[in-house]
C-alpha cells in the first residue's frame, strides 16, 4: 500500500487520505502489527485530534482555480486623490500605490518599491498607511522594539503562519530575510511613527450573509441569502471595490456570534484570571501597549485571534513569546472569538 503523499506528522491532525490509509493499514494488518499499529496511533497521533481544529475562517485563502477579472485598460481612481491607476498597476506586488502621498511622511524606498526579485516593497500589502487589512496586520503604531522583535523572529522562523497554503505570509518572510540593517531600521521607524485609525465596526449576529473567498479574504456573494455564522468570525470589507484597490480609508465590518463582545470584555478584564489573566497587566491601560508591548485595542479581530491560536499551539515563538504562550494556553476558540471581538470594539 502506498501512503498518501506528506503523510500525517504526530503533531497534526490526518487528513481523510490518510485516515483512509491507516484504517485500510490496521485491516490488513496481523494480530501483532494491529496491535502495534493502534498502540502508535493511541501515543502519537491521539494528542493532535485532542488539539481544536484550526480556525480555517481566520486564514482565508486565495483559491487555485480564481481567476481575476482581466484589465480592460480602465483608469481607476479613490475619492479624494488625483491619481489613477489601472488594474495592472494595483496587481504590482513591487509597486506600493500611494494614493494620498500628503497623509504621511515620504517612503523609504524599500516600503516603496522593494527590490526584485525577492523583496516586494512592505507598502504593497500593509499600505504606504501601515494599516494593512484583514488577511495581514496593522503595523501602524507598534512600538519600534516590537517591530524589530517581530522582524527578527520571521527572519530565524521562531514566527510563521499556521497554514502553509498562506503563499503571502512566506512571500514576506522571503522579503525579511534580504533587508539589510539600515533598511529595518528605516522600515520600523516609518510604520512606529504612524496612528492606527478606528476601521472595524463589530456585529453580533447568528447569521450572516453568504460570502466567499476572491483573494486571502472575504466578500459578500449578493446573492440575498444568508448562513449561520456558528463559532467564526467574518470580516469583510465595506467597499470592496477600493479594498482592491488599496484605499486604506476602506473599513470592515465583523460579524461574530451573540454575546461575543460582553463575554470578551469579561475575559480581557480579568474576571477568569485562573484561565486568562487580565490583558492590561502586559497591554496597559485602554490596551494601548506599554514600551516593547505592542497595543491590541482596534486591531483586526481576524488577525488577533489567528495570534492567539498560534501562542497557544506553539506556531509562535520567540524571545517574548513565553507569556503569550501561558496566558493563551487554557483559552478556548470560543474565548479567542470574544476577546477578538471585544478588543475590536475599542479606540485604537
Amino acid at each position: 500500500m502506498e501512503k498518501p503523499a506528506g503523510f500525517f506528522k504526530a503533531t497534526e491532525m490526518p487528513n481523510a487520505a490518510e485516515r483512509d490509509w491507516l484504517m485500510q493499514f490496521v485491516e490488513r494488518s496481523t494480530g501483532a502489527m494491529r496491535f502495534t499499529v493502534v498502540y502508535a496511533f493511541l501515543v502519537f497521533a491521539l494528542p493532535a485530534l485532542a488539539q481544536e481544529l484550526l480556525p480555517t475562517w481566520a486564514y482565508p485563502v486565495a483559491p487555485k482555480d480564481y481567476v481575476p477579472p482581466a484589465d480592460n485598460g480602465t483608469v481607476r481612481h479613490v475619492p479624494g486623490s488625483t491619481k489613477g491607476y489601472t488594474l495592472t498597476d494595483i496587481r504590482d506586488l513591487f509597486f506600493a500605490l500611494d494614493w494620498l502621498p500628503e497623509g504621511h511622511a515620504p517612503m523609504p524606498s524599500i516600503v516603496a518599491q522593494g527590490r526584485k526579485p525577492n523583496l516586494r516593497p512592505c507598502g504593497t500589502c500593509h499600505r504606504p498607511e501601515g494599516i494593512g487589512g484583514p488577511e495581514n496586520a496593522s503595523l501602524a503604531g507598534l512600538p519600534s522594539a516590537y517591530l524589530l522583535r517581530q522582524i527578527e523572529d520571521f527572519r530565524t522562523g521562531a514566527r510563521t503562519t499556521g497554514v502553509k497554503e498562506r503563499a503571502h505570509v512566506f512571500r514576506m518572510i522571503s522579503a525579511i530575510k534580504e533587508l539589510t540593517e539600515d533598511e529595518i531600521k528605516q522600515v520600523v521607524a516609518y510604520y512606529a511613527a504612524m496612528t492606527l485609525p478606528a476601521r472595524v465596526k463589530v456585529v453580533e449576529s447568528e447569521t450572516v450573509p453568504t460570502t466567499y473567498v476572491p483573494n486571502w479574504y472575504y466578500t459578500y456573494k449578493l446573492d440575498g441569502k444568508t448562513e449561520p455564522l456558528g463559532d467564526r468570525i467574518i470580516e469583510i470589507p465595506d467597499d470592496e471595490e477600493n479594498f482592491v484597490n488599496r484605499d486604506y480609508r476602506v473599513t470592515f465590518t465583523a460579524y461574530v456570534p451573540p454575546g461575543s463582545v460582553a463575554r470578551g470584555e469579561q475575559l480581557v478584564a480579568g474576571r477568569e484570571a485562573e484561565r486568562v489573566p487580565a490583558c492590561a497587566t502586559c497591554h496597559g491601560d485602554g490596551l494601548k501597549g506599554i514600551d516593547s508591548i505592542p497595543p491590541i485595542a482596534g486591531r483586526s479581530p481576524s488577525m488577533i485571534v489567528r495570534q492567539l491560536y498560534e501562542f497557544k499551539y506553539g506556531i509562535r515563538h520567540g524571545s517574548m513569546a513565553e507569556p503569550m504562550k501561558a496566558n493563551a494556553s487554557q483559552m478556548t476558540i470560543k474565548d479567542m472569538i470574544a476577546i477578538a471581538a471585544y478588543l475590536a470594539t475599542l479606540t485604537p
